[in-house]
């Protein structure tokens, strides 16, 4: 008996942006007892059924949007023989399409740090239950990865998560819902230790892959002392020495190190914060923006957010702390007009943002949006081959709608045409050199173009293209540019590398 451990996905780039770091945590829950699992990531490489034998274990990690893909692999591991596991946001949300469209003999809701043993073991005896509920683990039992099996050289970036949750509630987001709204914090500790050893694995730039890097903002802790709750106050003020406890240790690692991360806008009030990430080597940050107008913002729940020139000065404190900001739009809102388009990317390039992705309004399953847009759906939603709209996942990727919701004033194809435009003039050739001035060399700034192109690629046309022959086109150039990509990311390995000791003193940032 084996187990297989499987990230399924429509499009194999062959090169790895980011490690999907649940498979090598899945990895590191196996008993090794039933030996190595193999570890299949499909963003890589078309994953190899024939491998599976009767009696393996498959577990099957789905997110919405690998759904299809998903379900096709465990059908096709069932048909072989093999005991098929789901887990995952998805197939936690839907536990029951799982069993029906694909195959399983299981469901593992939550998280599988602790259950999946349990689940193999259940599967090896011939008696799996049917759900398995993984719950929320503490953050003290999250397990660190097996990065030992990780394919040499196939990956950009490796990941290394510090905290899930998210205390915000914004309502295009699944994340609180499933994850929850307190954080879950990890030991500064086991983080080090984690990013070590990929360092001395040879990675050097590391995405911090958490739900929101900034758990703790200035106001929460105004609010809790307006209200006078002691308690809770002293959790917050803990929860942000934890934060400034990692930086600090951070910054003890290699200087040639980058880190990436999560956050809300919140974070550029706190310049402590700022400039604790700085000396971190946290480089970069995805900040999401979602609208430039108020009403845009409080339509999605996110009215914490501001606009107009006061947004512009928020972003612009970001890169004048050195963290460079991936800023996140989203088109499609009911409150956008025509003029939203030019508005947008006039923002992104007054603020100086570094870099930037712009997206079409999608209810997700497990967000208020999709609720309200499923409700108005009643039982009267339109088909495509016989699914309904709103399983719209159950549909291969090129049949799907671009844009989900009727908008009052636009068309779909209207918002698709204005956003991809949009791509197109903020990752025009001039305007990426002119961005690409925030780094010095040469070769760094060809290396900017390069990353600038590939991001593009890959998440403008193969996402927003209107067929599949444009979209296997978009595929094709995404895996030329990822190949010199590749190149510029890898880092000689560090063996002889240890943990940094440093003494963190709380009380200096709880001031």
């Amino acid at each position: 008996m084996r187990v297989h451990l499987i990230n399924p996905s429509e499009v194999s780039f062959g090169i790895g942006v980011i490690t999907p770091r649940w498979l090598y945590v899945l990895a590191a829950a196996t008993p090794l007892q039933y030996g190595e699992p193999n570890v299949v990531d499909e963003t890589l490489e078309p994953f190899d059924g024939s491998v599976i034998q009767s009696g393996d274990v498959v577990g099957i990690g789905i997110h919405t949007g690998n759904a299809y893909r998903g379900l096709e692999v465990g059908r096709a591991a069932r048909e072989r023989g093999a005991w098929v596991v789901y887990g995952g946001i998805h197939a936690t949300l839907y536990p029951d399409e799982a069993h029906e469209l694909g195959a399983a003999h299981s469901v593992v809701k939550g998280d599988g740090d602790d259950v999946w043993k349990i689940v193999i073991a259940d599967c090896v005896k011939g008696t799996p239950e049917r759900i398995y509920d993984g719950g929320r683990v503490s953050a003290d039992r999250f397990l660190p990865a097996r990065w030992d099996l990780v394919p040499s050289k196939r990956y950009m970036w490796a990941s290394v998560q510090t905290v899930r949750g998210c205390p915000k509630h914004c309502s295009f987001c699944s994340v609180w819902r499933t994850d929850g709204q307190r954080p879950r914090q990890r030991s500064t500790d086991t983080v080090i230790q984690e990013i070590v050893q990929l360092r001395q694995l040879g990675y050097r730039f590391i995405a911090l892959a958490d739900d929101n890097f900034y758990p703790v903002t200035l106001a929460d802790m105004e609010l809790a002392e307006r209200q006078r709750n002691q308690g809770r106050l002293a959790e917050l003020q803990a929860t942000r020495a934890e934060r400034f406890e990692l930086m600090e240790r951070m910054a003890g690692l290699p200087s040639d190190m980058i880190f990436f991360t999560q956050i809300t806008m919140e974070a550029a009030e706190d310049p402590d914060f700022l400039d604790a990430m700085r000396k971190a080597n946290i480089k970069g940050a995805l900040v999401g923006v979602e609208s430039v107008t108020a009403e845009g913002l409080k339509s999605v729940f996110k009215d914490f957010n501001c606009v107009g020139d006061e947004l512009a000065e928020r972003l612009g404190k970001f890169k004048r702390h050195g963290v460079h900001v991936l800023g996140s739009f989203i088109f499609g809102l009911s409150t956008d007009r025509q003029d939203s388009f030019d508005a947008t990317a006039a923002l992104a390039k007054q603020a100086d943002i570094t870099f930037a992705q712009f997206v079409t309004m999608t209810p997700f399953p497990g967000t208020v949006d999709f609720q309200n847009w499923e409700k108005g759906l009643g039982e009267n939603a339109d088909k495509v081959n016989g699914i309904p709209i709103n399983r719209y996942w159950l549909l291969p990727v090129s049949q799907r709608p671009k844009l989900f919701i009727p908008h009052p004033t636009m068309s779909a194809e209207e918002i698709r045409v204005r956003t991809q435009t949009v791509w197109d003039r903020f990752y025009s050739f001039p305007e990426i050199w002119k961005r690409s001035s925030c780094v010095k060399s040469l070769k760094a700034r060809l290396a900017f173009l390069f990353v600038s192109k590939l991001y593009r690629q890959m998440y403008a046309n193969t996402g927003i293209a209107t067929d599949s022959a444009r979209r296997s086109n978009a595929n094709r150039w995404a895996r030329l540019l990822a190949i010199p990509c590749l190149r510029l990311f890898q880092a000689k390995p560090m063996p002889e590398l240890v943990s940094p000791v440093s003494a963190p003193s709380p009380l200096t940032v709880l001031q």
